[in-house]
């Protein structure tokens, strides 16, 4: 089996199989909305925090395998990190799908799959929607919102 193959077969797993995949999360601090009318991928991403770490992290919403399979990627990288270092691990997956090498590789987990996924611009907002809805809560979190939503229009 080739990378390639291995890493198509992670991302099916995570569409079949979505992980921390909810409509809602106990005491959740933060709940944004993400949405791209283009391809029809809505999601939504709700974030709790304790002592300065996602101490919980869901994602809803309808959506490409891609877009959900990231997410669902997403929620297992970032869970149990601290707010900073989470930020920092969902910019280095961001300029990954932007053809950059990733600089934390182990730390993405399964997100290092999507890589392949930078070869296809039409699909690179899908694979980046879940991980800019987490980016999009803690800074939500940090001005201390606890709502928000964005669309991506272009």
């Amino acid at each position: 089996m080739s990378l390639e193959d291995l890493y198509q077969e992670i991302i099916l797993d995570h569409y079949r199989a979505p992980k921390n995949r909810a409509p809602s999360l106990e005491e959740e601090d933060v709940h944004v909305h993400h949405s791209n009318p283009l391809c029809g991928d809505e999601m939504d991403l709700r974030l709790r925090v304790a002592d300065g770490r996602v101490d919980g992290l869901v994602f809803d919403g309808e959506g490409c395998s891609i877009s959900q399979a990231s997410a669902s990627a997403m929620t297992q990288a970032v869970t149990g990190r601290e707010l900073k270092d989470a930020l920092d691990l969902a910019e280095d997956f961001r300029l990954m799908m932007h053809g950059d090498e990733p600089a934390r590789a182990d730390d993405l987990l399964d997100g290092v799959a999507f890589q392949g996924v930078s070869k296809f611009p039409v699909r690179v907002k899908c694979a980046l929607l879940g991980w800019m809805a987490v980016r999009d809560a803690i800074e939500t979190y940090q001005r201390g919102a606890s709502e928000s939503a964005v669309t991506y229009d272009d």
